[in-house]
């Protein structure tokens, strides 16, 4: 059984993933990541290493499976009454986060990983906040990008300065929620009748 399958919510296999999460969150925090192994995360969690084995695969899966929860958002975006403040308000956040040391672990800790299940996860738990961004634009009756326009123009570019480049500024994240507030879709022509052809 592996990390990727539907698990019975609750139950053993719940009190052991915890567990072995708890377990890996506090030998982290105790020691440089090269010395951790999954031998001492077994002896942490109260479980056996083969347990780790049959659910994770190898310590990299169970790496990234961990960093998914930490990175899952713990709170709907802030409503500042504005979508554009809404927007720059997450986006300030999230580059702050992704930028700290840890948050650059986890970035790392998931796309080192041979599947990228926990990768689409990551990316489905961005989405959904800026799909909520947008729910509440509607309701106000402000004009609002979609969530691919958000996620191509404003996160993408945070996330590939975290991980190749310079943290980003805050006037970097500011002036990429300004442009793409800044745009509006183009209005589609009317396509006019065209002339019947003659016989």
């Amino acid at each position: 059984m592996t990390a990727k399958e539907n698990l019975r919510p609750g139950g053993r296999s719940a009190r052991v993933q915890a567990s072995v999460h708890k377990a890996v969150r506090t030998l982290l925090n105790a020691m440089d990541r090269s010395e951790v192994t999954i031998p001492l995360i077994a002896t942490e969690a109260g479980v056996t290493p083969s347990t780790i084995y049959r659910r994770w695969g190898d310590l990299q899966e169970l790496l990234a499976d961990v960093a998914v929860e930490r990175l899952r958002p713990d709170m709907q975006p802030v409503d500042t009454g504005s979508a554009k403040g809404d927007l720059q308000a997450w986006a300030e956040q999230y580059a702050e986060e992704m930028s700290s040391g840890p948050g650059r672990e986890m970035i790392r800790d998931v796309l080192a990983a041979q599947d990228n299940a926990n990768a689409c996860k990551c990316h489905a738990f961005t989405r959904e906040q800026m799909e909520l961004i947008g729910v509440r634009a509607a309701e106000r009756g402000e004009s609002f990008p979609s969530a691919d326009v958000l996620m191509d123009r404003v996160v993408a570019p945070i996330l590939y300065g975290v991980l190749f480049g310079e943290a980003p500024t805050s006037r970097r994240v500011d002036g990429l929620v300004a442009d793409v507030m800044a745009e509006r879709p183009a209005a589609i022509p009317r396509q006019r009748a065209s002339a019947p052809k003659s016989a």
